[in-house]
């Protein structure tokens, strides 16, 4: 399995994982669960109106992190790339995902829907006595 898949899959087989921001030196942490890869690269989503898009377009620095049971945890680094240039299936697969955890949309193509690539990424597989890196 190549490295980006094995990303995917420790952020897909927990019911969340979380990403943090850092704006004027104070870190935010939130739970995630939507990632996509396109194009090669890994997505997230989120809406304009959240504090997380607020602050990646002031700090676009995040780290991520997902403790998958008996396989150790995963961190994730990288910049978030702004331009949203999410196709159409995976706009439509993360307004689903935001619909079933109760968050209502206009539909795949509401414009408060916004979806960021992870751009520079470095991830690591941990556990309590190593970090191993994984190619990207």
């Amino acid at each position: 399995m190549d490295g980006l898949n094995t990303v995917l899959e420790y952020l897909t087989s927990v019911p969340a994982w979380y990403l943090a921001t850092s704006v004027d030196g104070q870190p935010h942490v939130r739970p995630f669960s939507f990632a996509q890869i396109q194009d090669g690269k890994l997505w997230f989503v989120t809406a304009r109106t959240k504090d997380v898009w607020q602050e990646l377009l002031q700090n676009q620095r995040f780290e991520a992190t997902s403790w998958w049971p008996g396989h150790g945890w995963l961190i994730l680094r990288g910049r978030a790339g702004l331009d949203d240039q999410a196709a159409l299936d995976m706009r439509e697969a993360g307004w689903k995902h935001l619909e079933r955890l109760g968050e209502h949309y206009e539909g795949a193509g509401d414009p408060t829907l916004v979806f960021f690539s992870v751009e520079e990424p470095e991830a690591f597989i941990c556990n309590h006595d190593e970090w191993v890196p994984i190619e990207l």
